[in-house]
């Protein structure tokens, strides 16, 4: 029996697996984000403790005799935050999330340092790690002397559960501090940003072993042990590993709090200029690469705050095919943005607002505009020379057909739905934890899941959402300073 915890912005999952990949039990945990000042993002690291206590001892209780055969634990989780934590393993403050813009000024500086780009194979963005660190030097200079070892957000959650100090190449390729191409840890990037390597996690493939289950645990949980705690990875390669996209082509699109477009690589082509991720992949000799917009689903959440109806009420208000774009534009930069511009301080707008317009019309323009920003994302990839042949559709705005119906014409890509199949970070999670025990390949293991629906953009409308996009791309210069 194996178990994949994936540990969210807002929560932990945990799923009980067999070898087969049947899923036996499952458990969510909830946790609060702290925003003590505008543009901050933080979590207590022992929130994630407790919540792992608490889905652990859940899963146990749903399926006893199961999890006393337990014997690999998976983890995933957010990428880039910054934990940091003393010569005796205490946190120092609470973890900066990735989400968190206050080191723009931080970011731009390291990213304009000489060969950083073509070490990282990214840009230096705002919510990447290393320009944390940089911010905290400069502000926190007391807690900064003090940092021992900096941990991603699931690799505290391994210090936990191991004692280990140890990460994976996919969660780390988000820190700013790794050589994306020769998986390992830059000195050049660390001293640039003040940092050593010492400092730093051991790293391991997110396919290999990660460190044991510590005995008290064991004993706790009832196991006879070992456990192996696999590498694990971050939240999206772990993704795609549940949905198996490892290889050339194969690739996902999330409607998550986030918005994710994502295609898996054989080689490393990065293109750092185009604000595309290219990160390793969490099996080796693979990388991935990705368009990420800061507010997906998280758009229709702020409509839904704002409106008074919840987001499920304004989505089925809508009809369940899109008859083409509106004549509203939204432009989802609730937090500024990354693919492809780059750009922490833009915010975003409603463009075309009419006296005789109701809520209905406002749900339809911010799911065009989500979409018209995963298009942003999809010309930012096809220009690094990446191909899309499997693109399935998940998170929670793939609920919405008329989302989904919206989304493939605007990309003109055909969306593969999964068909009854346990999906996601936290199962992609213990597929590495199947990996690391019993040494079987990744690609054996990581299969696709079974196709559903495929929504297939509509031929009559590709036209209509191209001028639209070409209008929304236009409007992205009179919201920021460089307009």
């Amino acid at each position: 029996m194996y178990l994949g915890l994936d540990l969210g912005t807002s929560g932990l999952r945990a799923i009980l697996i067999d070898e087969a990949g049947a899923v036996l039990a499952d458990a969510e945990a909830a946790f609060d984000v702290d925003h003590p000042h505008a543009g901050w993002s933080e979590q207590d690291p022992a929130d994630w403790v407790e919540a792992c206590k608490t889905t652990v001892a859940a899963v146990k209780a749903k399926a006893p005799e199961a999890f006393a055969q337990l014997k690999g634990i998976g983890i995933s989780g957010h990428m880039h935050g910054a934990t940091l934590i003393d010569a005796a393993d205490k946190v120092l403050r609470p973890c900066i999330l990735w989400n968190d813009t206050r080191s723009t000024d931080e970011a731009a500086a390291l990213d304009t340092m000489d060969g950083i780009r073509e070490i990282t194979g990214n840009i230096v963005f705002p919510g990447f790690t290393a320009p944390k660190l940089a911010w905290v030097a400069k502000h926190e200079p007391e807690t900064f002397a003090r940092v021992a070892k900096v941990l991603l957000p699931k690799d505290y959650l391994r210090l936990w559960l191991t004692g280990e100090h140890i990460s994976d190449m996919s969660d780390s390729a988000g820190t700013a501090w790794l050589d994306v191409g020769a998986r390992n840890w830059s000195d050049a990037a660390l001293a640039a940003g003040g940092m050593r390597r010492d400092q730093m996690p051991e790293l391991v493939e997110g396919a290999a072993p990660g460190g044991n289950l510590r005995e008290t645990l064991c004993a706790e949980w009832g196991l006879s042990g070992p456990v192996i705690v696999a590498g694990g990875a971050g939240d999206n390669a772990a993704a795609a590993c549940g949905i198996g996209a490892l290889g050339e082509g194969s690739g996902f699109v999330s409607l998550g709090t986030s918005g994710v477009l994502m295609v898996g690589r054989d080689s490393y082509a990065p293109d750092a200029a185009s604000a595309v991720h290219s990160f390793c992949h969490a099996v080796p000799d693979r990388w991935y690469q990705m368009g990420v917009i800061l507010a997906a689903t998280d758009s229709l959440n702020w409509l839904s705050r704002n409106l008074g109806q919840s987001p499920a009420d304004l989505s089925s208000a809508l009809p369940d095919t899109a008859s083409g774009p509106s004549s509203l534009t939204f432009l989802p930069y609730l937090s500024g943005e990354r693919t492809p511009h780059n750009d922490s301080r833009v915010r975003g707008a409603f463009i075309g607002l009419d006296v005789a317009m109701d809520r209905t019309d406002l749900t339809r323009a911010v799911m065009e505009g989500v979409s018209f920003a995963l298009r942003d994302s999809l010309e930012a990839l096809k220009g690094t020379g990446a191909k899309f042949e499997t693109l399935f559709a998940v998170g929670g705005g793939a609920r919405s057909r008329f989302w989904l119906t919206t989304l493939a014409s605007t990309l003109n890509l055909p969306l593969s739905l999964p068909a009854g199949s346990e999906l996601g970070a936290a199962m992609g999670a213990a597929r590495l934890a199947v990996c690391a025990v019993t040494g079987a390949s990744p690609d054996a293991v990581m299969t696709q899941p079974e196709t559903g629906d495929v929504i297939m953009p509509d031929k009559a409308l590709t036209a209509a959402y191209d001028d639209a996009y070409g209008r929304y791309r236009a409007l992205y210069p009179a919201l920021t300073r460089k307009g």
